[in-house]
């Protein structure tokens, strides 16, 4: 069969079509999938196979390999080209390597390979190899045939090496995005309090002034609190980067979680007497495995999140088995936030923008409550409309299995 052959052999206007096809796919796997059917409807082959890699580079790198032949199963599992594929790099290009025993009994023992240089902007990057088993010959023209082919599959390599830089330097920029944004917030939330700090004691340093005790007072609680609110942010942070970067210690173990969070509510009642949080609890409750630090740690977060938030608010706290988890409703009657905002809310830093310069907050308590729940293998959600309180459904499974 001739070069002229082969090419007559290939409808002008599919081709251009396909073409078109490939050069406008984002999905190269696909695109492969399709060129390779779209090639075996005129081209014999058994097996295709694309090697990456350069004169360079001692090791070629399978990017895409197809068994197309009678006894694919079979074909998979031979010899893939390496040889050829090596030669092709290092010569530079095309070669046809045929069986010297072309009448062997078993068709696998005798592969016809076809390997020609994938090139891109001159530079030879991988290679194409078409595999027969047992035959027919690849005559001369089936070489600028493979060629040919072999310029389209660079072309949707080269849109694969694209797109991965493309994606690479994405997630780049959004990493730098979200230092540049983590930064900022850190330092505006650090500025807060150390400003009152500072303004405050330098107010009761200055000489010239002669300030009564109530002022004093006044300006020492003030300065307490503020030292509170930057030790509570200096907690956070600390916390929240453990969790990020997966260097919190979790002391697991069995536990009862509503003797948990009868000692958080009693801690409550004891700091803010006037606060009414009901308990709910389910008798005979089954125990589960937890860090009984950390899960408090979660049930402190949601009671103080509901002080910030909803000051005067009833707290209801109920603990029921479902099924094999436990799960915790925890739900106040406070204002509640508006549906809107709903997705955001256990994402680092945010802060309802309506709240965010009446209440103090950091942003950071509900995002450490999730990453602590997903270290349990639980789930934790959030359900709210405006006027009708907040609920938080946690779920712990029965079935966590952590060697004790």
């Amino acid at each position: 069969m001739s070069n002229e052959f082969l090419l007559d052999e290939i409808d002008k206007e599919k081709l251009l079509q396909f073409c078109h096809f490939v050069s406008s796919s984002d999905d190269w796997k696909a695109t492969l999938d399709k060129m390779v059917t779209y090639i075996r409807e005129f081209f014999i082959f058994d097996n295709l196979v694309v090697y990456l890699g350069d004169s360079t580079i001692k090791r070629m790198d399978v990017l895409y390999a197809r068994a197309m032949g009678r006894g694919r199963s079979k074909e998979a599992d031979v010899s893939w080209g390496e040889d050829i594929a090596s030669r092709v790099v290092a010569e530079k290009k095309a070669f046809i390597i045929q069986p010297e025993n072309k009448t062997a009994s078993d068709r696998l023992q005798s592969p016809f390979l076809l390997g020609v240089p994938l090139s891109i902007s001159k530079e030879i990057t991988g290679v194409l190899i078409f595999i027969r088993f047992g035959g027919p010959d690849f005559e001369p023209g089936s070489k600028e045939f493979a060629e040919l082919m072999g310029t389209l599959f660079a072309s949707v390599i080269r849109q694969k090496t694209i797109n991965d830089y493309e994606k690479e330097l994405s997630g780049l920029r959004r990493s730098s995005n979200l230092q540049d944004d983590f930064i900022s917030t850190i330092t505006h939330e650090l500025r807060n309090p150390l400003g009152f700090i500072r303004g405050y004691t330098t107010t009761l340093l200055r000489e010239d002034a002669d300030w009564d005790e109530k002022t004093k007072h006044d300006f020492l609680e003030i300065i307490d609190r503020e030292t509170g609110h930057l030790g509570e942010l200096i907690d956070d942070l600390l916390d929240s980067s453990r969790l990020q970067s997966g260097n919190m210690r979790f002391d697991f173990q069995s536990l009862h979680i509503d003797a948990i969070i009868r000692d958080q509510v009693k801690r409550a009642e004891y700091t803010n007497p006037s606060q009414v949080i009901k308990l709910e609890l389910e008798q005979q409750l089954p125990t589960v495995v937890g860090d009984p630090r950390r899960l408090a740690q979660v049930i402190d977060n949601l009671i103080e999140n509901s002080k910030k938030y909803a000051p005067g608010s009833v707290i209801t706290i109920k603990v029921f088995q479902k099924e094999a988890n436990l799960v915790i409703e925890f739900s106040d009657t406070g204002p509640g936030i508006p549906e809107k905002y709903l997705p955001n809310m256990f994402s680092r830093f945010f802060r309802v923008p309506e709240l965010e310069k009446s209440v103090y907050g950091t942003g950071l308590g509900l995002s450490i409550c999730k990453q602590i729940i997903n270290n349990h293998n639980g789930e934790i959600s959030v359900s709210s409309s405006q006027g009708e309180g907040i609920k938080f459904t946690i779920t712990l499974p029965l079935n966590h299995d952590v060697s004790l």
